[in-house]
């Protein structure tokens, strides 16, 4: 056997309809119970278990107890973007459609990717941010440019803190809807924190969609896209 991570584990647990369905279920960044995860995938609670603990034990969910309520969610933003990627390749392989990605406008245009935004609004946002070398794209990879720190500073992020974070602060994620990166990362994150703490969206109940107001959308545009 080759050395290297095993793609061929992962993929398996992936390739699953009905772990497929719990997965992306789960691509808003939430989490759901066993019960609600069968409804998803359309299988049955005896058989919903076991796809679970495979998931769990393949390290791409994480279990929490709550009382008597076990929820089952995402491991990480690893995952959300593997799964987003997999959409991408699968719009792409699949049958030749017009457009790719989502039918509902209001998914292709903004929506969240596990703790970010995503979406055309997205794309666009990361586009402006590189044009103006407030982010920085390097190969495939991203990092703060040096308009960043005070152009976030300005509108109440603070990259400073977000840079001693574990996690990485800028990361391109790639959007399966416009095929084009948005921004993940911790300052994807806070990004979609903030627009939500102003009021600019909403995310509707058991929905990934994020619902922008008119005024919200003519800040966030004012904002981000310059």
């Amino acid at each position: 056997m080759k050395e290297g991570p095993d793609i061929a584990r992962i993929a398996s647990l992936v390739g699953d309809p009905a772990r497929a369905n719990m997965l992306t279920a789960l691509m808003d960044g939430g989490a759901l119970t066993a019960s609600e995860l069968a409804l998803e995938a359309g299988v049955g609670l005896p058989t919903a278990s076991s796809h679970l603990a495979k998931l769990v034990e393949g390290g791409l969910l994480k279990l929490a107890s709550q009382g008597r309520h076990r929820y089952f969610g995402l491991a990480g933003p690893q995952v959300a973007t593997m799964l987003e990627s997999i959409m991408g390749v699968a719009a792409q392989a699949g049958p030749i459609r017009t457009r790719p990605g989502p039918r509902d406008a209001g998914m292709r245009q903004a929506r969240v990717c596990y703790d970010h935004l995503a979406g055309e609004h997205a794309v666009a946002m990361l586009e402006r941010f590189v044009a103006e070398e407030i982010v920085v794209r390097d190969a495939d990879a991203l990092r703060l440019g040096p308009a960043g720190q005070s152009f976030f500073s300005a509108i109440g992020i603070d990259t400073e803190r977000l840079g001693n974070a574990r996690r990485p602060m800028c990361r391109a994620c790639l959007d399966w809807s416009v095929r084009r990166s948005h921004l993940a990362g911790s300052l994807g994150a806070a990004i979609l924190d903030k627009i939500l703490a102003e009021k600019w969206a909403r995310r509707p109940a058991g929905s990934r969609t994020v619902e922008f107001t008119p005024p919200g959308r003519k800040a966030f545009e004012k904002t981000f896209l310059g």
